[in-house]
């Protein structure tokens, strides 16, 4: 007998296999291979460390950015709320009383005037001595350059410069010779009533006035000026040992200073 079998036609079974192809692809999630959380890949150090160095270099440049905004803010308020209360001339008319147990020992205080200037930005003092009413004393201009560090005693009597180093352990800086006599002016402080004595020599003659600066040039152009020189510790000279001498009285700190200048024998 002949068998018969009927095959189904390729357009039928396409699609069933397409079907089956289907069904097995559609659920990819279910065949995907999930993995737990632990099991991720770690991100890489380098990374964090980048993160970890860019942080601390911001971190430093704000804090140099604060700190240069401090340091600007104070120079602004120290220049424009400080310097300009401190005026670039100050001008005081000083009185002060004193004792003198050997000049005047039975004369109680005796009274000594002087007009001073200070030049803050210059770095300099300028006193004006006038005619004592006690005598004794000559008037006298005096200058106080710091910047040189020199002193002139210009002798309004004889019309002659001194000129010597300056004495920083008796002479005040301006900054605290203006602080002094504000306080003074305010009655506030007073100074001490006693008086010192340094002596001098006139030595030299100056001949080049200009390496004595401009200050004092200013006051001993024209004059006959010369070098001092201080002499040692002693005891205060008595007025029959100061024929020679001439003296002045001024006081730049909280004391008289009696600066006794006597030619060289």
């Amino acid at each position: 007998m002949v068998k018969i079998g009927v095959q189904q036609p390729p357009a039928v079974l396409k699609p069933e296999q397409e079907k089956a192809k289907a069904a097995a692809g559609g659920d990819g999630a279910a065949g995907a291979v999930l993995l737990p959380p632990g099991a991720e890949e770690p991100a890489p150090a380098v990374q964090g460390r980048r993160s970890s160095l860019s942080g601390v270099c911001y971190l430093t440049m704000g804090l140099l950015v604060l700190l240069l905004g401090l340091v600007f803010a104070s120079m602004y308020v120290y220049r424009y709320f400080f310097i300009t209360q401190l005026p670039r001339e100050s001008v005081f008319h000083c009185g002060v009383l004193y004792e003198d147990s050997l000049y005047s020992p039975f004369k109680g205080q005796l009274e000594l005037h002087e007009d001073v200037r200070i030049y803050m930005e210059e770095n300099y003092e300028q006193i004006n001595v006038p005619v004592p009413q006690f005598g004794g004393s000559d008037p006298a201009d005096i200058i106080h350059d710091f910047q040189r560090g020199l002193t002139a005693y210009h002798d309004i009597t004889l019309d002659k410069c001194y000129v010597i180093e300056l004495n920083t352990t008796i002479v005040m800086p301006p900054r605290n010779l203006w602080e002094l006599l504000v306080n003074v002016k305010k009655g506030t402080y007073l100074p001490q009533t006693y008086i010192i004595q340094e002596e001098m020599i006139a030595t030299e003659h100056v001949s080049d006035m200009e390496q004595l600066g401009s200050f004092i040039y200013r006051l001993c152009s024209g004059k006959e000026t010369y070098r001092l020189k201080r002499r040692g510790a002693r005891r205060r000279i008595s007025r029959r040992e100061a024929e020679n001498c001439h003296r002045i009285r001024h006081f730049e700190n909280t004391f008289v200073v009696e600066t006794v200048i006597c030619k060289k024998s």
